[in-house]
């Protein structure tokens, strides 16, 4: 830390001097302005996000060093408006909020507007919806001055439930005044969300690929990866796949395979069958020699996704195949879920009857031994609800029949075979066990 201060000092003076024609000299921190100090923290900040990740620390650093500059400074240095200024960026920089209710109590001069405080206390204190009409009203005042841009991305997080449009034109409006900066990235991630939530495809996938092009490197780039593997799973029907292509042609190859296996994994486990095989494909062929796991992680997903297909059985294979050691708990989890599909898929029912032939549109399961004529209780059905996290374990709710109704379904069910409905509740009974092993999965 002794180094980081060091650092952080030398620089400061350097440039104060640089710019005022002074001759350098020692300065100590208790005597820099607020301001000054706070241009530092926006340059490292913005260093951060365009991807060096050592800057980090000294981002730490300087959130301490300010923060402790700000608690012991007299109220006369808030005569000048910049470090008023400064104050709330900090507050909005990731700040300690305790700090700001401080500089209040202690603002007797009157230095600080009462409306834009009392908003930020609230956004800052968890009670946003409290403050969201201060801050529509102050916005218009401020949107041009210093703290601007941040009191934009704060207007737009504490209206993203209530107005997600007015938010987007928020976020809009940070990315316009602070380009190339911590602002806008987190204006970008924040929007490609919003619009994807609201269906609002075409605008997201604008968003996501404005921030392909610029902050792949920054430290929330993991954070996109995930907003964008869901955006794709959840809109591929609304979505072209020149535009998916064009946004993951700015990573490179390790990154590529690693959002196809996310990718490959969320649609395999909603249920979105063919973009899960397209993305497991993918993933294979990024997959080098000798790079073991992602090849096993994409066979994984492309056996989760063959499951409610007529080649159940081959599928079946190629997951128990895999080795357990190569996957992670969670993965192991899907393993074990398909696998118990499959099987109740396969199995046939005890004594081998079934009330009907199957369709010559649809192809029998080739199972040795097994009845040609019985398809499996409807394979897709079954291993769709198994693998969609959202399936829930209850039953919907049952109309009550008119009396005639009751009679004809009673007579058409004189002939169920007992054996045949044994094997559907056991069916019903092993795929309830599963939806509750994958609930949560999907997020």
């Amino acid at each position: 830390m002794g180094l980081l201060r060091r650092l952080f000092l030398t620089g400061t003076v350097l440039g104060t001097a640089l710019c005022a024609g002074a001759p350098l000299r020692a300065q100590n921190p208790d005597d820099l302005a607020p301001y000054k100090m706070i241009r530092s923290l926006q340059y490292v900040q913005d260093t951060v996000a365009l991807g060096d990740h050592s800057a980090m620390e000294m981002q730490r650093f300087l959130l301490s060093t300010i923060d402790e500059r700000l608690r012991t400074a007299e109220s006369a240095i808030f005569d000048d408006p910049r470090n008023v200024d400064a104050a709330l960026v900090y507050a909005m920089s990731g700040g300690n909020p305790q700090t700001l209710e401080l500089l209040i109590r202690k603002d007797v001069d009157g230095h600080f507007d009462s409306r834009l405080t009392d908003a930020l206390r609230g956004y800052l204190s968890g009670r946003g919806t409290q403050s969201v009409r201060s801050l529509a009203e102050i916005f218009p005042e401020y949107k041009r001055s210093r703290v601007g841009p941040y009191l934009a991305l704060v207007s737009a997080n504490s209206v993203l439930r209530k107005d997600p449009a007015l938010a987007l034109t928020y976020f809009d409006w940070a990315r316009l005044v602070a380009p190339g900066t911590i602002v806008e990235e987190a204006a970008l991630r924040r929007s490609i969300y919003i619009a994807g939530e609201n269906g609002w495809t075409e605008k997201s996938m604008q968003y996501a690929n404005r921030y392909a092009r610029r902050y792949l490197r920054s430290p929330y780039a993991s954070q996109f990866a995930d907003l964008f593997v869901k955006l794709a799973v959840d809109h591929f029907d609304a979505l072209k796949e020149e535009d998916i292509l064009e946004v993951l042609s700015f990573m490179d190859v390790p990154r590529q395979r690693e959002v196809y296996l996310r990718m490959a994994r969320l649609a395999a486990i909603t249920g979105k069958n063919k973009l899960a095989t397209l993305a497991a494909t993918r993933a294979q062929l990024l997959s080098e020699d000798g790079e073991s796991v992602p090849k096993v992680l994409a066979d994984l997903y492309s056996g989760l996704a063959s499951v409610p297909s007529a080649d159940v059985a081959s599928a079946m294979q190629a997951i128990a195949a895999i080795p357990d050691d190569k996957l992670s708990a969670k993965d192991r989890a899907l393993k074990a879920a398909a696998r118990a599909v499959a099987e109740e898929v396969l199995r046939v029912p005890e004594g081998g009857a079934t009330q009907a032939a199957v369709p010559e549109t649809e192809t029998a399961l080739p199972a040795e031994g097994k009845d040609p004529s019985y398809e499996g209780l409807n394979q897709a059905e079954m291993a769709d609800r198994a693998m969609d996290p959202r399936a829930g374990a209850e039953e919907a709710p049952v109309a009550v029949a008119e009396p005639e109704t009751k009679k004809k379904e009673q007579e058409a069910n004189a002939g169920i075979d007992p054996a045949f409905d044994t094997f559907v509740s056991s069916g019903r009974s092993k795929l309830d066990e599963i939806d509750a092993l994958l609930k949560g999965e999907g997020s």
